[in-house]
């Protein structure tokens, strides 16, 4: 399944807001939920660069866990060639989302060590490894039971990034006026405005999110 990551042209990216928030959100499962009310229970229910960083922190979390399931897969079953590369192409696809989650937290990183935001250590350092580590191994499992499981937990969570991104934008109207800098632009992209820059994230989030119900999908003709 080829990658639907792209840049998306100035207007593009105003229609994808518009896109997300005329959409409803997913009917999440009692994981994810329980995952979205830990969140707000500790950092709060306001949108903020601290916890969408946390946010991001967690989100390579499903990606590497496929990652390595994929390669124990290859190690035990490389003698079935179809086999095999439809699960290297599976960790290609994985490692592709994971990047492009490392550079959103990269920036987030970058945008509140420039504000000079305070962050609690154990909550903005400790905290979300712990949190982080205990998705990991959650998404790992139901993978290993059956993949569609954690394709869906997954795009909950995506849907719910998706969502949380584009509200802020529209939420938070000064940030059509505030330019981007960033050390990683020749990385990820160049931005007229913050607004911008967040409206690329969500919809980065919705193609991760398209990704994995297009998995559950295939996964049911194999």
């Amino acid at each position: 399944m080829a990658s639907k990551l792209q840049k998306l042209t100035a207007e593009q990216r105003r229609q994808a807001e518009q896109l997300t928030l005329n959409a409803p959100r997913m009917q999440y499962g009692i994981l994810a939920r329980l995952l979205f009310m830990t969140m707000d229970l500790v950092y709060g229910r306001k949108k903020t660069f601290s916890k969408f960083k946390v946010l991001e922190l967690i989100a390579r979390a499903p990606y590497q866990s496929w990652e390595n399931v994929a390669y124990i897969a290859i190690t035990h079953m490389y003698a079935d060639r179809d086999f095999a590369r439809r699960v290297f192409n599976r960790v290609k696809e994985a490692r592709e989302a994971q990047d492009n989650e490392m550079w959103h937290l990269l920036i987030l990183e970058e945008l509140t060590h420039a504000r000079g935001i305070k962050e609690n250590v154990l909550l903005y350092r400790l905290l979300p490894q712990v949190i982080a580590f205990m998705y990991y191994h959650t998404c790992w499992f139901l993978y290993v039971i059956k993949p569609s499981w954690s394709y869906l937990l997954n795009a909950q969570f995506e849907d719910h990034a998706e969502h949380e991104y584009m509200e802020f934008v529209a939420e938070t109207p000064q940030l059509e006026w505030e330019g981007f800098k960033s050390l990683f632009e020749e990385d990820y992209g160049s931005f007229e405005s913050m607004a911008d820059m967040f409206r690329q994230i969500g919809h980065d989030e919705r193609m991760h999110k398209e990704e994995c119900l297009e998995s559950i999908a295939m996964a049911r003709f194999q």
